[in-house]
């Protein structure tokens, strides 16, 4: 996936199952849009265990990659990806901190995550790897630029 194909850069997102089994989904997605993303693909989605391992693979050798990817194979997420300026670095300030606890108030964390564990929402912590995770849910035709 090329930056090029959007105006402006891009960002992975996902609602989290903790998130979209609470409910959550609605008020993150409006956020989101509030925020002044623009969504450039959307789907909602159940990963199995292996799909949750090769989309956490970069954490495999952690003490929590077991834990975590159960996890993501536990219920529905709902995947994204979204446009903006500075979009990575936006969307990693408005869900806030890994632990709910440690996150500012009014981020999507510190107002619908559970735990550290179940914090709500995914975010990409780089172009490189916003362009590596668009690519494991999306192919290019499901990219609606402008």
């Amino acid at each position: 996936m090329q930056q090029g194909y959007f105006s402006k850069e891009y960002t992975f997102m996902m609602i989290k199952p903790d998130a979209v089994k609470a409910g959550h989904s609605g008020a993150i997605l409006k956020r989101i849009e509030e925020e002044g993303f623009q969504i450039r693909a959307l789907k909602r989605l159940r990963l199995t265990k292996e799909q949750a391992m090769g989309f956490y693979a970069v954490h495999s050798a952690r003490p929590f990659f077991g834990e975590l990817t159960d996890f993501m194979a536990s219920g529905p997420v709902i995947a994204a990806v979204l446009e903006r300026d500075n979009a990575v670095a936006h969307w990693r300030e408005v869900i806030g901190a890994t632990d709910p606890a440690e996150a500012a108030p009014n981020t999507i964390r510190k107002l619908f995550a559970k735990s550290k564990g179940e914090n709500a929402v995914h975010g990409s912590d780089s172009k490189e790897n916003a362009a590596i995770e668009t690519a494991f849910f999306f192919s290019g035709l499901e990219l609606v630029g402008q």
